[in-house]
């Protein structure tokens, strides 16, 4: 049978950093990301894409509460479903581009994906995602006094950005719709912006204010759809041991356990590269193939063994 692949796509590969942010730029980058992934969309594999909304999220909240005084502020997971919609309708409008000027027998879908968490999650009381913009110590000190309902941390010394919660996905609700698609040679455009986060209240189902962090929701979502792959496009080729020391190691492949002890040791930091570690761990040790972790520019030299870390469960 063919393989079953779930990329995750980084911030990286649809807003640069340092730049605006604009619609013509998202397009730019994301046409540049879908190009590196022209092999993929040409071989027989199951596709599925998920991305990050980081950068996005952050501006549709501010749009939203700067126009608070004319219409009604809209809640976080509204804010999700919003650039879910937006940014699938890029990443699909571009992949059909491509597929009529490459010749490819193939259509893409998004599917607004919806993403059960736990009320009583940990993350509820001591937020943990950043999003939006970053804002420098007078600008995080003036944003704090106008908007008391924010909450705001210290990312990286002297730049803060807000964080809200981020709970941790317990299941999927369409992953039988997109395991349908995908049967029937669609690229699927799923959990975006880790999905939007809801619950059940007795036989209602609620949105929840709060954002998922994309690679767990990716992995999780990869488990249950059995994908043979679960792949973590990031902004650098190779995750590392010692990042940014002297005696920095690029790791290739290493096992579930390795992985396990190097995330123990404080090796990959909650906000970056932890999450992909944890989430590769999951995926394998649930009884995934493999989790790749490298850059868009890289992916398919990665799916060959030529570049990229490959977490797997044992070594050949």
């Amino acid at each position: 049978m063919p393989e079953t692949l779930v990329i995750a796509l980084g911030g990286n590969a649809i807003t640069r950093p340092g730049e605006p942010g604009t619609i013509p730029q998202q397009f730019e980058h994301t046409a540049e990301t879908l190009d590196h992934l022209l092999p993929l969309f040409r071989s027989d594999c199951g596709l599925v894409i998920t991305h990050g909304n980081g950068p996005q999220i952050g501006n549709i909240l501010i749009r939203s509460e700067e126009g608070e005084r004319r219409v009604p502020r809209l809640p976080l997971d509204t804010c999700v479903s919003d650039s879910q919609g937006g940014m699938g309708y890029m990443i699909q409008r571009l992949a059909c581009e491509m597929f009529c000027r490459e010749g490819i027998r193939r259509t893409a879908a998004t599917v607004i994906t919806q993403v059960l968490v736990d009320r009583a999650d940990p993350d509820f009381a001591h937020p943990s995602k950043p999003i939006g913009s970053f804002y420098d110590r007078a600008e995080a000190a003036r944003i704090a006094a106008e908007r008391p309902h924010w909450m705001m941390r210290e990312i990286e010394p002297g730049r803060f950005r807000r964080v809200v919660p981020s709970p941790r996905p317990i299941s999927i609700l369409e992953e039988e719709a997109i395991a349908r698609l995908v049967a029937a040679s669609v690229v699927v455009i799923a959990c975006g912006g880790g999905g939007i986060p809801v619950t059940w209240e007795g036989d209602r189902l609620v949105g929840v204010e709060g954002v998922i962090d994309k690679d767990f929701a990716s992995g999780l979502l990869a488990t249950r759809i059995r994908a043979h792959k679960l792949i973590i496009v990031t902004s650098i080729e190779q995750a590392a041991i010692r990042f940014g020391r002297p005696d920095q190691q690029w790791l290739g492949t290493v096992t579930v356990d390795e992985a396990r002890a190097y995330l123990a040791a404080g090796e990959f930091p909650a906000g970056s590269m932890g999450p992909k570690i944890e989430a590769g761990i999951d995926f394998v040790a649930r009884g995934g193939g493999e989790c790749i972790i490298t850059s868009t520019e890289h992916v398919a030299a990665a799916l060959e063994g030529r570049a990229g870390t490959h977490i797997v469960g044992a070594r050949p």
